[in-house]
């Protein structure tokens, strides 16, 4: 509880000197002021966060968190649960999705064991397994108190070390059959929103499975009661690991003062509860697309973060997050090799700030 804590104090705003620097900076260059749009905001954000206005990201990291969910036994997923350790097996082999995504961006994966319901001895997956699984939720808690803790604290670790190891930003993704499910009760647990609203068809449920998930989420947060006024108490309650994992990585990027993308769904309800344990965080995250998880509209309401992308997908893994730091990389690069209206010989004078409606 202590990392946790010291975690959370050491949280600080971003730094506005250097977003106005930086804002200052993209309107002298020669284009019509505000024309790149959330390529601009990605800037002046990012300048907040380092303190800098001109900024490169060399090391880039995406850190999937595997684990395994109990309430798969109400019949919430079309896939058995055995399939979170076959993807976990063929991540470590560079066959999945962000597998493939993440070599052709240039960025390393960290896979890590939260959860599994198994034992899995391999290099390339670091063990920091809390318990063999979730419970499941419509029967009592995930999980206890001290676990959801622990497992926050297992991400924050997990961030610190890479940070530690000179990553410039962390990209947030997960393994795990039932997730969607769980990543939707935490909606509807900090919402009020029903099971109806805040979850969908995961990998492809049929009308009475989809039912199925509904009453699942129903019944857990009826059963479990979870206080929306503490975040580690919703994660306990009808959470996962890799939710608690996730949510420690992006208070770790907070504390180090480092960037982090959102993937999807699961990673957004990861960064709900860090924005409600600390406000503070949202101001260091980027989130990537907007899922096709028909909660995920309802989680960018939440949050108060747009996502850049909208290509309808549903993969999670950390997909994503390759597309974000490419857009990412290319917002940063014009900031530092556009030319500035002097530079290009070019009168400014007439242009007219088209960011505000001003009518």
């Amino acid at each position: 509880m202590e990392l946790l804590k010291e975690t959370l104090k050491s949280i600080s705003p971003p730094d506005e000197g250097a977003k106005e620097k930086a804002r200052q900076r993209l309107d002298s260059l020669a284009k019509p002021i505000g024309s790149l749009g959330e390529l601009e905001e990605i800037v002046i954000k990012m300048a907040g966060i380092t303190g800098n206005i001109h900024n490169k990201i060399k090391k880039r990291n995406i850190v999937v968190m595997c684990a395994d969910n109990g309430v798969v036994e109400e019949g919430v997923s079309a896939c058995p649960q055995a399939f979170t350790m076959v993807l976990a097996k063929n991540m470590t082999k560079g066959l999945t999705g962000v597998s493939v995504l993440s070599k052709m961006t240039n960025a390393d994966l960290t896979i890590v064991d939260i959860g599994l319901n198994e034992d899995i001895s391999h290099p390339k997956i670091i063990n920091k397994k809390v318990n063999y699984g979730t419970k499941n939720f419509t029967k009592g808690p995930s999980m206890t108190y001290d676990e959801a803790v622990r497992a926050i604290e297992v991400g924050i670790e997990v961030g610190d070390n890479l940070f530690k190891e000179g990553y410039d930003i962390l990209g947030t993704g997960e393994l795990g059959i039932g997730n969607t499910t769980t990543s939707a009760a935490v909606l509807s647990a900090f919402t009020g929103l029903g099971p109806e609203i805040t979850s969908g068809k995961g990998a492809g449920l049929t009308e009475e499975q989809y039912k199925c998930k509904q009453e699942a989420i129903k019944k857990g947060l009826e059963i479990n009661k979870p206080n929306k006024e503490n975040p580690v108490d919703v994660i306990s309650k009808v959470g996962g690991f890799d939710i608690a994992g996730i949510c420690g990585l992006f208070l770790s990027a907070a504390k180090n003062k480092k960037p982090i993308v959102i993937d999807g769904f699961i990673s957004q309800a990861a960064a709900l509860c860090a924005t409600r344990l600390n406000p503070l965080v949202k101001e260091y995250i980027f989130p990537s697309h907007l899922s096709k998880e028909p909660g995920a509209i309802y989680m960018s309401k939440e949050l108060g973060l747009k996502p850049m992308l909208n290509l309808g997908m549903r993969l999670g893994e950390g997909s994503g997050c390759p597309l974000a730091f490419q857009i990412i990389d290319a917002a940063l690069y014009i900031m530092d090799n556009m030319a500035t209206f002097e530079e290009a010989s070019i009168n400014n004078e007439i242009l007219v700030d088209i960011r505000e409606d001003k009518n």
